[in-house]
């Protein structure tokens, strides 16, 4: 199962009621922010979700309202106690702005690994992050703009009847299972002795600020999530989200129907959007199963079999 709490789903500014940009995906333990904007230290301390546990964070884009929030959070990390090192993956200039950031926090206690511009599929060499499969696209802003689509593999189920049809000592199964290949007693035992069939994982695409290219409907396809930019409401705006690469939400609804996902999360609200759950019977007339997001609204997202 993994977990995903929107902190921030404002765009441009912070507001009274909204955070800006940031979402917190917590798989086993380990916490992954997907953006940073202004806000996202005081929305975790609201929500009691603690600093410790962040290995990687994923940068979208340099504009403020998704990168505002890193300085602090850097330093916030810090003082948690985090010794081991942090992944920060961006676009390009990604690195030259933490480079900029390091100039007011010298020494922190634990290294930095800055990957820009990965274009396509990338892995992670921590624990853990072998069982995520992370691809990135880029996408249609004013600036430089990454969206990410997490795959969350899932282990192939034990199968008893398997592992006693092929006379496997009991001994070799836990090991086995874990994926390991035996040499015992003059026979090679392999996992695919006492392993069932493969079993559909959980994927997870999240895709702000962008105008609805035809790449993110294969980027997306099949997700068990969809967390996409919605940054108008009414379809009376489509000039400003042309001209601010930016999308309404019946564009946002017609991306998750081309790509087939199972559910769209909708978020990166403009400040003009104040209340955009009054859009929601909207939504789901264009996408069922859709939600409008807010700060602090956790979805599970469990495995489908």
């Amino acid at each position: 199962m993994v977990n995903i709490t929107m902190l921030g789903c404002g765009g441009n500014v912070p507001s009274p009621s909204r955070f800006c940009s940031c979402s917190l995906i917590n798989y086993k333990g380990k916490k992954i922010l997907i953006d940073c904007g202004e806000g996202t230290q005081i929305s975790m301390k609201n929500l009691g979700t603690g600093f410790k546990g962040i290995d990687l964070v994923l940068i979208t884009h340099l504009h403020g309202d998704h990168i505002n929030g890193l300085l602090g959070l850097l330093s916030s990390l810090g003082n948690a106690e985090k010794r081991d090192p942090l992944i920060i993956v961006g676009p390009k200039g990604i690195k030259r702005a933490i480079k900029a950031m390091m100039i007011l926090w010298e020494g922190l206690p634990y290294g930095l690994n800055v990957i820009e511009n990965p274009i396509g599929k990338f892995s992670v060499n921590m624990p853990i992050y072998n069982e995520i499969e992370i691809d990135v696209l880029e996408l249609e802003h004013s600036v430089e703009c990454l969206g990410y689509s997490l795959y969350f593999k899932r282990n192939r189920s034990f199968s008893v009847k398997k592992a006693l049809f092929n006379n496997v000592p009991k001994s070799l199964w836990k090991n086995l299972q874990k994926g390991q290949t035996f040499y015992y007693n003059n026979k090679t035992y392999t996992p695919d002795m006492v392993l069932d069939k493969e079993r559909k994982g959980i994927k997870l695409t999240y895709v702000t600020d962008t105008r609805p290219i035809k790449e993110i409907e294969t980027f997306a396809k099949d997700s068990s999530i969809f967390i996409c930019e919605a940054m108008y409401s009414d379809d009376m705006d489509i000039g400003k989200a042309v001209k601010n690469k930016h999308m309404t939400f019946r564009e946002t609804c017609n991306l998750a129907n081309k790509s087939n996902s199972k559910k769209l999360l909708l978020t990166h609200f403009s400040p003009s959007v104040s209340k955009p759950e009054l859009f929601e019977d909207f939504t789901k007339s264009l996408f069922k199963n859709s939600i409008i997001a807010y700060d602090g609204i956790t979805i599970e997202i469990p495995y489908e079999d």
